[in-house]
Parts: C-alpha cells; structure tokens; sequence
C-alpha cells in the first residue's frame, strides 16, 4: 500500500490508514541509526529562530508515510557546540524574555536540541547537508543516538500528537505545519521553541517550571513571525465557524452529567480533522457528522495543556470523507463527566463552568440548551425559558438565548431567590440556603467557674467546660441587597453602553472567594452573600468593600465587556477585566462618593509597588499587555495586580485626560460599535484617541500606551516652578522631572495653578528623558502651585 500514499499526495495518507493508525505510529517514532550525520557549521532558521549547528551530530526520525517528523541533534564532545538566536521585535516582549533569561534576546549556547515538526523541517536540513557535499554518515553513532534518545523524544512527541495527527492526516500543507525544539541550554537549562502558523503569534519560547509542587507554564516570549509581521504570510483564519449550538444534558441523581451537542459547521476549506476542547472532566464518546460515525482522538500532556491555560483538552475528529467549503454540516457529540463537586449540605460546585460541552474557540454562536435534572434542585443557564417541566422527580428546563452568546454556563443548587425588574431587563438573584463547609464555625467554647455560696476552699479550683452553639453564617443575608444593587447597576450601565449581551441576568452563589460574569449569568463568591459580621476576616474593611460592593458591580460590567465585546487575542484580554473593574469603581464612586473611590486607586496603587524578597515591585513583572502570561512560576498573583490594578488605572488615567463625559461617551460609542465583536487593545486606543481634548498632547494616546501598556514602571514626578517679572506681566516658570522609570517612559500630568479670584487653571506637562519645562504667563501671582493634587496618574510624586 505504500506506493499508493506516494501517488495520493493531494491525500496523504488516508487512503491506507484511519486516524487511529495513524495515530499510533506517530505515537511511536523511531530514530532511523542509518541517518545519523556529522554536522559542522550549519545554519537553520525557522522564522525568526535561528539554529547554528558548529559541531555536533544530527539524526532524523524514520518517516511516517512520506514525511520526517523528529530529529535531534547532540554536540560533537565537550568540545562541541551549537547556537540559537532569537530577538523579540517589540519592547514589551524583550521586557518579557529578559525578566526570565537575564537578557532581552536569546542567544543561547546547547548541548542538544530535540525536533518534532510537520513544516518539512526534516527534508529541509537533510537538503542543506547535501548542499553542502555529501554529508558523512555514521551507522555506528545513529545507534549509540537511537538508544539514548529514543525515550526522550517519545515522551517529547506526546505533546504535539494531537497536533501532528491533524496537520499529517488532515493534510495541511508544508507551510502551516509546526516546528519545535525542546533544547538543552548551557546556561538557561531545558526550555522549549516554538514556530506555528496556526497561531495568532506564531513564536513562542518559554518552558515548563514548578514553584514548589504547582506546575506553570512560563513563556518567556511569543510574537508574530517575521513573515506575518511583513505581511508575507497570510493571516490564519478560523479553519471552520460553529454555530447553532444545541444542547441536550441529563443530570443523574449523583449529579453526573451526559450530554448530546449538535451544532452547525460551515468550513471555510476541505477538511479531514477538526479540533475541537472541552474539559477535561469531560469524556467524548460517538461523534458523528450528518449522521455518519466519526473518530474521535483525544491525547494530551502536561505541556500541551497548560499552554491553554489548563483545565481543557483537545480532541480531533475525522469524518469518513472530506468537509468541503460552503456547505455547512450537522455534528453531533456524545460526552459525559463530573463537573460537579458537592461543598457542603445542598452546596454545590461546578467545576466546568465554560468548557463543559465541545467548543471551537468562544465565539459568538446561537444556543439552545435544556437540562433534566433531580426536581429538588434549581438549575440555572441563561436565555429565555421556552419549557419548564416535571414528572416523576425530574425537571426538565429548556432556555434559549435572545442573542449569539460566547458560551453557557450553569450552575445548580438548592436556592432562595429575589427578582427585580427595570423596564425591558430582568435580574434574578439566587442564594443558597445552607453555606459550604468551608464557612461553618465550629461550637464556642467556653471555660466557666461554679458559683458556689461557700468560700473559695484551698487548692485548685474545678471549671466547667460549656460549648455554645454559634448560628451558622445565613447565606440570604444580603439577597435583598444584592439583587436592588445588582438591578441598579444592570440598568445604569445599560444607559451607558447600550444593551447587554441578554436582557435577562441570573445571579448564583459559588464556594470560593471569587466571581465570573457569563453571558446572562454570573457567579458571586458565597461571601458576597453574608452579612459582614460573618465573613473571614470581617474586621478587613478592604475585604468587606470588595466582597459587598465591587465584585457583583465588577462581574454585571462583564455583560458588556467580555460578552457584547470581547478581545480578539491573548495580549488584548486585560483590556475586558480592566474595563469591567473600572466599571464597577464608577458605580462605586456614583455610590460613595469620589474620595472613596480614589481610596480604593491608592490601595492599587500600593500594591502595586509592594516589593519582593529581591527588591523588585509587583508592578515590574511585566507590561500588562502579557495577560495571563503574568501568572508565571517567579510571580502567580502579580498577574491579578498588573490586569486589574494597574489596568483600571491606565482607564482613569485617560479619563482624566479626556474629561468625564468625554469619557464616558467614548465608552459607550466603544460598546456599540463593536457589539458582538472581538476587539483589539489598538482599535481601543483609536477609539480613546477620537475623544481626547483638541490640542492635546499625545492626541494619538500612542506614547501613552507605549509606556503603560507596552512597558513596566511607575515613576516619581517631581514639580518645580519660579516666578519672574512684575505684576501683570509676570512668567511662571514649570519644570517637570521623572525618575524611576526607563529612559524612553512618557507620560502626562496635570499642574494646577491657583490664582485668587479665578478659576484654577489646568496644564498637562508631558515628561520624558529630560526635564520638561514650561513658561506659562500670569497676571496675578499664584496662590498655589500643585501637582495632579486629584490623582489622576499613577505616580509616586515628590
């Protein structure tokens, strides 16, 4: 059969195998001892990765059909050697490699590198040897090299199965196939490389890292390749779009989940596997397309999936014949799992939130989702119910939302509920009736005297042991609160930013000290439920603000930013917290009043410049840009201060530059323009940029996103002014310096001037690696020289 894969090679494959087959001869590569060559001074890129091999040997895999898949290379002795190079083009991603590596390009000398790949990167290397003579072979050391790394690029392949399964047997061609190389560094130690088409940024560099028994995925840098940023490569588009999806789940009286998803798929080229992630919790059985039975492959590591971000996984399927564009087709899934824990008596918490059922990326896509489950139990998703039912102790409640959603979420448990309603938009709040476990008190005890009418006799006196009973903490004690507040809220920014992604809001308690806020549902930390007095810690007043104020306030702006506009890719994400935290600061300041408000930007804003045991702030871990890529092995939690700390300050800052009803205005144009989009942190600041004062500085707002979205730091400002002349010609004279920052850092500042009798005049002073200067004439002597006396940078001043 071989001969017949070399004459299909518009088919690769298919014809002699199933996708099972070839899976596992891909799961088994071997290293072919008969290719084993000596390299010396060769050069190999792959984009912006450069390899220079100066002395060492290299053996290639054996091939799967027609095509190499794996090599490795390995130094020549100790006196052999090897090289790579790759410099970030951008500041905020050598920022990134340096904080890692030390330096802000990776030049870094190894001892061995192992290559798996689907680009054609073997028989690229195995031209470049013979191009340069007739490499020499060596049977005896491709053995020696067969036994030795066999293991390791076995287990090393593993990670990329999935991928490579779907880029050989769906017959992707050469040029958006992958390259990797987990290489072994004289100085940094193991670390990975990465070139994908597929991806929104195609390089990747970075490693797998534990901070005590936790595994991270660090990535050091990952950017868009030299041929995308020349426009030389196209732009990957979504290999197919997922719409109409429709859900059947049956919860069971131990609360396990199965589940039947059909949706549409319109692919926007031939196809023969389609990838798709659900949790993994979750176990796919029969798929089938138009009915016809699918395979269905699912494998993956401990690198591929923290990569993602962890807690989902990837499964191909490859139909009996080919997808062709402009058709759309009916596919059919059968899955089923634990994603729901019990936390107490009636408490319940689901684990899979937003992955629970398969998913093609969260795009917008229309739903209609219905649940049977144990009748004691409320179960709540979002959408408009269009059945309700129950017979013989099961309920069955099918919701259908009004418009395209991202994803659905649900939650269940046994609930009091408070409705309220504003014109055209519902909320419905729903708390438990018992609190978890983890938020029961234990009995008070008490030691206690006998009261005895005689005199205290000599000796040691006895005392009595009295447990108290202690009220256990009342999971509804605010419900009426929070759904008045929640309703309030949901209103006040529908005035703001138009409508919200469903007009109908169903709230829910979950265990645990946080919240999420999905398209017509939202999950609030049990806490935001209690009344103060019985929260942990209830003498925190931070913690009492947060829990009673900004989180619902936080996760109901999250029905506009995340589920009307979204980020279109992983360094835009920070702008949708940022946004909805900055939201809930404003319903926080309409409430209580702006110095309360600036309290909370102080506290931020010391957070942010809390040091570590080197020295170093949370601020300078990396420019917010990084995302999630933040929450690293040197640094978890500095992610969460950077994305909404730093991230709600950059949004004050702009709004004071703008003007308050300038800002507000943009928000809300920002809103409707993009409804039901995905939006980039660019288009954001083209939007700002439209609404800034005439005659500005930095109108563009591109300084300013260079130094505060793209870069680290938070500087000291320190303001000195003279006055000269006579009254009324005199001249105040303004010097602006900053320190603390790089040297290239930017940003404006507010310098208030007081006169008697007049309105206090506002100049912005634009700082930079010199002193800013400034002459501003007066007629009246000032009474009062100020720097940003309202807070409006973020800033330590002098």
């Amino acid at each position: 059969m071989k001969w017949l894969l070399i004459l299909a090679a518009a088919w690769p494959l298919c014809v002699a195998q199933t996708a099972h087959e070839l899976a596992e001869e891909l799961r088994k590569p071997e290293l072919d001892a008969a290719a084993c060559y000596r390299v010396r001074d060769l050069a190999f890129s792959r984009e912006d990765i450069r390899f220079y091999f100066t002395d060492g040997w290299l053996i290639f895999g054996k091939p799967v059909g027609s095509q190499i898949h794996t090599a490795v290379f390995e130094r020549e002795g100790e006196g052999g050697d090897a090289e790579v190079l790759l410099l970030p083009p951008s500041k905020g991603e050598r920022l990134s490699l340096a904080k890692f590596t030390g330096s802000p390009n990776l030049n870094e000398h190894f001892r061995h590198a192992v290559m798996i790949f689907s680009d054609g990167s073997g028989e690229r290397l195995l031209r470049l040897l013979r191009e340069r003579g007739e490499p020499e072979a060596s049977a005896e050391m491709g053995h020696l090299m067969a036994r030795k790394w066999q293991e390791p690029v076995t287990n090393l392949n593993t990670s990329f199965l999935t991928k490579l399964v779907d880029d050989v047997y769906g017959g992707q061609p050469q040029e958006r196939g992958f390259f990797y190389a987990g290489v072994a560094g004289r100085t940094l130690g193991n670390f990975d490389l990465l070139h994908d088409p597929g991806a929104t940024e195609q390089i990747y560099a970075g490693r797998l890292a534990y901070r005590g028994d936790v595994p991270y995925y660090d990535i050091w840098t990952t950017f868009p390749s030299r041929a995308s940023r020349s426009g030389q490569a196209k732009a990957q588009t979504p290999a197919f779009r997922m719409d109409n999806i429709r859900i059947e789940a049956v919860l069971d009286a131990n609360l396990h989940l199965r589940a039947v998803t059909r949706a549409a798929i319109a692919p926007e080229r031939q196809l023969k596997m389609l990838a798709f992630e659900i949790s993994s919790r979750m176990k796919v059985g029969a798929v089938r397309v138009n009915g016809d039975q699918s395979e269905v492959l699912e494998r993956e590591s401990l690198r591929a999936n923290l990569l993602r971000g962890g807690g989902s996984s990837v499964f191909l399927i490859s139909p009996p014949w080919p997808l062709e564009p402009g058709r759309v087709y009916e596919v059919e899934f059968e899955h089923e799992g634990d994603v729901i824990q019990k936390a107490g008596d009636d408490v319940y918490y689901v684990g899979a939130r937003a992955n629970w059922y398969p998913r093609a990326g969260f795009v917008f896509a229309r739903h209609d989702v219905t649940f049977t489950y144990p009748a004691e139990l409320q179960l709540l998703f979002p959408g408009a119910v269009k059945e309700d039912r129950t017979e013989a102790g099961l309920r069955t409640t099918r919701r259908v939302p009004s418009d395209p959603i991202r994803l659905a979420g649900f939650n269940l448990g046994r609930y009091e509920s408070e409705r309220v309603v504003k014109g055209p938009l519902t909320v419905e709040v729903f708390a438990n009736q018992k609190a978890e476990q983890a938020l029961q008190r234990p009995p008070e005890v008490i030691l206690t005297l006998p009261v005895s009418p005689f005199p205290r006799p000599r000796g040691p006196r006895t005392q009595e042991i009295v447990t108290v009973p202690v009220m256990p903490p009342d999971p509804a004690a605010r419900l009426r609160t929070l759904a008045v507040g929640i309703a309030d809220t949901f209103e006040e920014l529908s005035r703001h930013f138009g409508p919200p992604a469903l007009p109908q809001l169903l709230v829910s308690p979950i265990p645990g000290r946080f919240g999420q806020g999905f398209p017509g549902l939202l999950y609030l930390s049990t806490l935001s439920y209690l009344d103060v007095r019985d929260r942990p810690a209830a003498g925190n007043s931070s913690n009492n603000l947060f829990f009673s104020e900004l989180l619902h306030t936080h996760e109901t702006a999250h029905q506009w930013w995340g589920n009307v506009v979204t980020s279109t890719a992983q360094q835009d994400d920070w702008l949708m917290e940022a946004l909805a935290n900055y939201s809930a600061l404003m319903m926080l300041e309409q409430k209580k009043g702006s110095k309360e408000m600036q309290r909370v930007l102080a506290q931020y804003r010391e957070m942010l410049l809390a040091k570590d045991a080197d020295g170093a702030t949370v601020e300078s871990t990396g420019p917010i840009r990084l995302g999630l890529r933040l929450q690293s092995s040197q640094n978890p939690a500095a992610w969460r201060n950077i994305v909404y700390d730093k991230g709600s300050w950059i949004l004050h800052m702009l709004r004071a530059r703008m003007g308050d009803a300038n800002f507000r205005a943009m928000l809300g144009e920002f809103a409707r323009q993009h409804r039901f989009q995905s939006v980039t942190a660019g288009q954001f600041r083209e939007t700002a940029a439209a609404h800034m004062p005439r005659g500005a500085p930095d109108a563009s707002l591109e300084s300013f996103f260079e130094s505060w979205v793209e870069s680290t730091g938070i500087p000291t400002l320190l303001l000195s002014h003279k006055l000269t002349g006579k009254a009324p010609a005199l001249s105040l004279q303004l010097t602006l310096r900053q320190s603390g920052v790089e040297e290239h850092f930017s940003t404006v500042a507010p310098v208030v001037i007081e006169t008697p009798r007049q309105k206090p005049r506002v100049i912005w002073m634009q700082t930079g690696p010199e002193p800013a200067a400034m002459t501003v004439p007066l007629r009246a002597a000032p009474s009062k020289v100020s720097l940003d006396p309202e807070n409006a940078v973020l800033a330590v001043k002098q």
